[in-house]
């Protein structure tokens, strides 16, 4: 990397945290430090939620799913605006008018405190993993680029995180997302910009959107009734909208960005931001990735985007086999590319026909030089999805790009990881620790806030440090999600609207649906969108026939 790379990086993260530090220097009780005095305003609300959401899994991993499977992706997020508005309608007058500090105050007041504590535990067992995984993320950067070892990094990277956030706490997070949010839609453009000409040099708009279309990375939307597929129309309507309405409306790590606004309205205008603005960013981070593989087709890309990976097959060219394989996907590479070249590529069936053979015949020595490596090398991550996106930054991004782009994903990690420590610190103090601790002082609790975010940063590189990138990081973060969340939003939307439900009824409801659940998941039935959904009604359904059958006398 250049140094002006570097000093673009350098300046602008420490920009962020010498800003944030001292404009929140002077947090001096429990309130500041976990609601910010409750000063923030609508825009800063709407960028802190972004921010949250944007990790630096949305800019490695994200890519990378369209890289691979196209932009079908973009259907996970059709439910979120409509999940903006019920929360906006029914979630934020009722948490405003009962002052909470986390979202599980409020279920020990409609419910008990063993429902409050067991849908804190869930929340904290499902986003402590989630907050190891955004650790990993910008580790797996600074891996590819300069060779470091990637557990050391996390190491670095969960303590400096860690410290970023006990400064200053919410207050802190709230005024540098602003900034953090700048940088990531400057560096997006710029990037956008430049890869857009960089493919235009070798290949026509049209021309593009014929081979992204030939390997069906522009359908954007499905519309079959298939259970098991992941992402269509139905499964992102309904399982997207559950999800989105737990994540938002349940999730503390976003629950605690809103609440700090100064009114209700100013809370309601901030999430409808984030629901203007979420599908749209999304495209564009789907389309880079479409864009990165057209990109590669004119261009002979690498044998294995795992940068170790790679180097682990030069090293083996006395093995005859690797050797083979790398030199008959090189030649196929460039069949591609002298077949796309061809000035009737777009109307010609037979030209279109022999691309698609060359495409298969390519990811077949891909898929045998990735087995070869599994047995050879079973220590070295085979799956490269998440690595795509930056060795395309690495390798062709001119320089001072680089390392705003880098300053872009750096970014994304530092909010998004910040946020959810900070919201893992403060449901373990409110929901636990106060609650058996009570007649502390205010210098105490403060103290105790901070503690427990060292503590959840230390389990948060524990799991980064055993964790592997298994299909994809974004798709890792949103099945744990989705194992989780359906339950926890059962829950409260008893609570909401089913006021004849007592406690007993939910708190075992919630148990048996979770359950069910995640036995659902390890069987395989349904792609795992819908177990939002299915947690979600089964919490409902079983608390009511609790109540009519087994506790109809409470």
């Amino acid at each position: 990397m250049n140094y002006i790379d570097w000093l673009v990086l350098i300046i602008t993260i420490s920009f962020i945290v010498i800003y944030g530090g001292w404009k929140t220097r002077k947090s001096k009780n429990l309130k500041e430090f976990l609601k910010g005095n409750n000063r923030s305003n609508w825009y800063t609300i709407g960028l802190s939620v972004m921010a949250t959401q944007a990790s630096a899994i949305t800019f490695l991993s994200t890519p990378g799913q369209a890289f691979n499977d196209g932009m079908g992706f973009i259907q996970f997020y059709f439910g979120l605006p409509i999940a903006m508005i019920i929360i906006c309608i029914f979630f934020i007058p009722i948490y405003k008018k009962f002052k909470i500090y986390t979202a599980y105050e409020y279920l020990e007041q409609r419910f008990d405190r063993k429902t409050r504590i067991l849908t804190s535990l869930l929340f904290l067992i499902q986003r402590g993993l989630a907050a190891g995984i955004t650790i990993y993320a910008p580790s797996i950067i600074l891996s590819v680029m300069f060779g470091w070892n990637l557990k050391i990094l996390v190491i670095i990277i969960g303590i400096m995180v860690v410290f970023y956030t006990v400064i200053g706490g919410t207050k802190a997070l709230n005024v540098t997302q602003k900034q953090q949010m700048l940088i990531i839609f400057t560096g997006l453009i710029f990037t956008f910009i430049y890869l857009l000409n960089s493919i235009s040099d070798n290949i026509s708009i049209t021309k593009a959107i014929k081979i992204a279309s030939l390997n069906n990375k522009i359908n954007l939307i499905d519309f079959s009734f298939n259970l098991e597929s992941r992402y269509t129309f139905w499964s992102g309507i309904t399982g997207g909208l559950f999800l989105a309405l737990s994540y938002f409306g349940t999730d503390q790590s976003q629950v605690q960005r809103y609440i700090t606004g100064k009114s209700v309205k100013e809370s309601q205008l901030g999430l409808i931001m984030n629901g203007l603005l979420k599908i749209p960013l999304q495209f564009v981070i789907l389309l880079l990735g479409v864009m990165v593989f057209i990109f590669y087709q004119s261009q002979i890309s690498p044998i294995h985007f795992n940068p170790v990976a790679k180097q682990e097959i030069i090293k083996s060219e006395n093995d005859n086999l690797f050797k083979d394989l790398k030199e008959k996907n090189h030649l196929i590479q460039k069949k591609i590319i002298n077949v796309i070249k061809k000035n009737d590529f777009e109307s010609s069936i037979t030209l279109q026909n022999d691309y698609k053979k060359l495409l298969e015949q390519e990811k077949n020595t891909r898929i045998l030089i990735k087995e070869k490596l599994k047995k050879k090398y079973p220590e070295i991550e085979n799956n490269d999805k998440d690595y795509v996106f930056i060795n395309y930054v690495i390798d062709y991004l001119p320089t001072g790009l680089v390392g705003l782009l880098l300053a872009v994903i750096f970014s994304a990690a530092m909010s998004s990881t910040a946020s959810e420590l900070n919201a893992l610190a403060s449901t373990t103090l409110i929901d636990l620790y106060k609650t058996s601790k009570e007649n502390k002082s205010e210098k105490h609790y403060l103290k105790m806030s901070k503690l427990f975010v060292i503590v959840w940063g230390t389990i948060a590189v524990i799991f980064a440090l055993t964790g592997n990138l298994f299909e994809n990081l974004i798709q890792l973060v949103n099945i744990i999600g989705s194992l989780f969340y359906g339950t926890i939003l059962g829950i409260f939307l008893t609570g909401f609207f089913l006021k004849k439900i007592n406690s007993q009824s939910v708190f075992y409801a919630a148990i048996v649906s979770e359950i069910i659940v995640i036995t659902i998941y390890f069987i395989d039935v349904f792609g795992f969108l819908w177990l939002n959904v299915i947690g979600t009604l089964l919490t409902i359904l079983f608390a009511w026939i609790n109540k009519l059958i087994i506790f109809r006398k409470n």
